[in-house]
């Protein structure tokens, strides 16, 4: 497999996938670079790289790159100046207040040594008295240095955090560039779009693609850009465009007043480069089509587990026992989250209810088990006796998922009420679906009216404590009559990876005709048209 402009001549075509992330717990790139690979497409798959250096491995026969990508732009001008009229005494956002605070610490340490050198000094050392004075003098000094150093400090981070575009001068700044730019505004408003730009575009034009898949907002415009640059120059790229959420929906990634409308205008921009357009549920590309005008109906590629991509890292690793990083034995009732750890996801619910639900754990499985926001939650549990009962977990492989979380009893979803919420069934549900776990999820609309249908699970008010004991205390009195949901004959079979790969094989044929299919990969059963969310549960709306 090459990293250039030369094709592999045994491909259907090169395939380029963008994501603005570093992959690993991107389980939906991850499948779908696979099984393009394996349905005979050439796929390089470029991510955002942690660290400032370029990294690269295997994906089953995909080729995945993390390029390095330096964001001096995600900082606006006035980040970098000083805020004289409001915060006078405040230090420059230049990086020397940490500076100056750990060089205070230094020298507090150093005096704490040479205090404990003089209190073991030989009483008859030459000028020890005076020399304890000099030194009891300097630790005042730094006191008053450290006091004034953590003041200046202090300044300058209350001066960072009045800077969040919230005022109304910049609602008023959000709207001349609205005017003046149109959906160029996006340049003004998040000119941090254009370090993705700068670090994805040489490298994708020096790739030279049949196809670009670009996951996601940010995606949208790089791919797009490429197209356009392609075209100059007399090539033909076709641009795929997956969309994981509906952006005027989505909770602001920043807390400041540009950000979603920065998004929303650079949406707007490029999504009529796209040759063919995909997403996650019926709702969505149903909304989508109304935002963007698109001349048909996005096709629909659910977030549904893949079945035998269990050997990427590892051969036939078997995947780590759930119980036993939470310590408990088989009959500990244990109930499970897993997925993104966020306010809006409504993990509070869960350790809130543990008071009234004695004996049941809670494993939380999530990106960040360390972060600020589950940090919280653990120390939540611990002012309300429960702590022993709370288990934060890092995420397992993707192929690992459906066996690592089938120890569990149940399964929890207790979003909020988001608009992207509403509309779709994430990744979590198809997960606990396939490891047979009965569900207990918010009455968010896409997701209570497929278990409802179903008989799953059950369903609670979001963020209402009261009602999901209830729900929880249903499940585990009879948690057999919810697995049987399972055993209806097509249900799980609709919700795999397997099928929505055909899916994304179909739309590639349709922008790329007459290339050669692999030996064997028979054509018998392929999808015509789109997939629906859910099409066993009768009624349910996207």
């Amino acid at each position: 497999m090459r990293f250039d402009g030369v094709a592999d001549p045994t491909a259907r075509g090169r395939v380029v996938m963008l994501v603005d992330n570093a992959v690993n717990g991107d389980s939906r790139v991850q499948k779908a670079a696979r099984s393009a690979a394996e349905a005979g497409w050439e796929v390089i798959l470029l991510g955002r790289s942690p660290v400032l250096e370029a990294r690269s491995w295997s994906l089953g026969d995909a080729q995945v790159r993390l390029l390095p990508m330096p964001d001096p732009l995600a900082r606006r001008r006035h980040e970098f100046r000083r805020a004289w009229l409001r915060w006078p005494l405040a230090y420059p956002p230049s990086g020397i207040a940490a500076h100056r605070a750990q060089a205070v610490k230094a020298w507090q340490a150093d005096l704490a040594v040479r205090a404990a050198q003089l209190k073991l000094a030989d009483p008859d050392t030459p000028r020890l008295a005076l020399r304890r004075r000099l030194l009891d003098a300097e630790r005042l000094a730094a006191q008053a240095t450290r006091k004034w150093v953590s003041f200046r400090y202090w300044q300058l981070t209350r001066a960072r955090t009045r800077r969040r575009f919230r005022n109304p001068w910049d609602r008023a700044y959000t709207l001349f560039w609205q005017a003046v730019k149109g959906d160029g505004a996006w340049r003004r408003l998040e000119p941090g779009l254009w370090d993705y730009e700068l670090a994805y575009g040489p490298v994708l034009d020096e790739l030279r693609p049949d196809l670009i898949h670009a996951n996601d907002f940010r995606m949208l415009g790089v791919g797009a850009r490429a197209k356009i640059r392609a075209a100059a120059a007399g090539r033909e790229i076709k641009l795929v465009w997956d969309a994981h959420e509906f952006l005027p929906g989505l909770r602001p990634w920043q807390d400041n007043a540009r950000w979603l409308p920065a998004h929303m205008a650079h949406e707007r921009e490029y999504a009529r480069y796209a040759d063919a357009v995909m997403t996650v549920s019926d709702g969505l590309a149903e909304l989508l089509q109304r935002q963007h005008g698109l001349a048909t109906l996005p096709d629909v590629v659910l977030n549904a587990p893949a079945a035998d991509h269990g050997e990427e890292l590892v051969p036939d690793a078997p995947a780590p026992d759930l119980r036993a990083l939470c310590g408990i034995g088989a009959d500990t009732p244990l109930l499970v989250y897993s997925g993104a750890a966020a306010r809006q996801r409504g993990l509070d619910v869960m350790v809130d209810a543990l008071p009234q639900l004695p004996g049941v754990h809670v494993a939380l499985v999530v990106n960040k088990p360390t972060g600020p926001y589950v940090s919280g939650l653990l120390a939540r549990a611990a002012k309300l006796g429960v702590a022993d009962r709370v288990h934060a977990l890092p995420y397992v492989a993707h192929w690992q998922v459906v066996p690592f979380l089938s120890a569990a009893d149940a399964g929890v979803i207790p979003i909020h009420h988001w608009p992207n919420h509403e509309i779709a069934l994430i990744t979590k549900f198809f997960e606990y679906s396939h490891a047979r776990l009965p569900l207990i999820v918010s009455d968010v609309r896409t997701m209570a009216g497929t278990v409802r249908s179903t008989g799953q699970g059950e369903v609670f008010r979001a963020e209402d404590v009261a009602d999901y004991v209830r729900a929880v205390r249903a499940v585990l009195a009879d948690p057999a009559r919810y697995r049987t949901a399972y055993d209806r004959p097509g249900l799980l079979e609709s919700w795999t990876w397997e099928a929505q790969a055909k899916v994304l094989d179909v739309v590639y044929r349709r922008l790329l005709p007459g290339r050669p299919r692999p030996v064997g990969d028979a054509a018998a059963g392929e999808p015509v048209a789109r997939t629906t969310d859910a099409q066993p549960p009768a009624g349910v709306s996207g």
